[in-house]
């Protein structure tokens, strides 16, 4: 039986300063796929995942959500607010209020379910409390709940973002460089969650430049470079020689410095 797209990309050309950061770039995702996007700084790995959750518009091409276009030549969905609810996104620095608990941090989740007037004043309801904490259960960091987030090491301000997508009722989750600024053992830990929640169900698209977790972790690749997709396919064919064939020298950043350990 065929899967169902979480995600069709078409065409999606996006130029900053007339210079292309994606050029012609498509690709589908199907539901429960866990995909990693590879690529040398700037070859525009966070840009695609921008434009798939509408954070940015292109300049043409079309990105589909479960069968609907979040962006079509240039324009947003009038809807996109309720087709980004569906969508998670971790990004490389965290993305949390650092002078807010743990415990709110997450309940934003939940702003794109809630009335403009409970949530200026974060107004949240008691069940609302409770699908946050448990969410904080699962990622291992419920005891933390009420600590201010400026006080978590990196590696738990990133499972505090998962939290938020898990509390969102994301059925996506995008993650842009997610392990970049962690320490190998936090790493290991953030990518075991993400490879967990794929296993329950949600589907995966995350930005890495370190090959190794690529080859541990993902079983399907995308090569981007300079906005062009250069590869999309089974990880165990995204050797050395093919990593050297696509990025020339620009390949120390991906490989050679990343054996062994995570780069920081």
């Amino acid at each position: 039986m065929t899967n169902s797209k979480a995600i069709e990309v078409k065409d999606l050309t996006k130029s900053f300063k007339g210079k292309p950061a994606l050029d012609e770039v498509s690709f589908v995702v199907d539901e429960g796929e866990m995909l990693a996007l590879v690529g040398a700084s700037g070859s525009g790995k966070s840009t695609l995942l921008r434009n798939i959750n509408g954070l940015q518009i292109a300049d043409k091409g079309i990105v589909t959500i479960f069968n609907t276009p979040i962006q079509d030549n240039g324009k947003n969905h009038s809807r996109i607010r309720r087709l980004r609810s569906q969508i998670g996104f971790i990004f490389q620095q965290f993305n949390l209020v650092s002078r807010l608990t743990v415990l709110e941090n997450v309940l934003i989740g939940n702003l794109a379910k809630v009335p403009l007037s409970r949530s200026l004043f974060r107004q949240f309801r008691k069940w609302e409390k409770y699908q946050a904490l448990a969410a904080l259960q699962r990622v291992g960091i419920l005891e933390q709940a009420y600590q201010r987030a400026s006080t978590l090491s990196g590696g738990q301000q990133q499972r505090v973002a998962i939290a938020r997508c898990l509390v969102q009722g994301a059925k996506i989750i995008l993650a842009d460089e997610p392990i970049a600024s962690l320490d190998p053992e936090s790493a290991r830990k953030v990518m075991e969650l993400l490879c967990q929640l794929n296993k329950e169900g949600i589907t995966v698209v995350t930005s890495l430049h370190q090959v190794q977790m690529v080859r541990q972790y993902f079983p399907r690749a995308i090569a981007l470079r300079d906005g062009r997709v250069m590869f999309d396919g089974a990880v165990e064919k995204l050797n050395d020689n093919r990593l050297t064939s696509i990025y020339g020298s620009a390949v120390e950043e991906l490989v050679l410095r990343g054996h062994g350990e995570v780069l920081v």
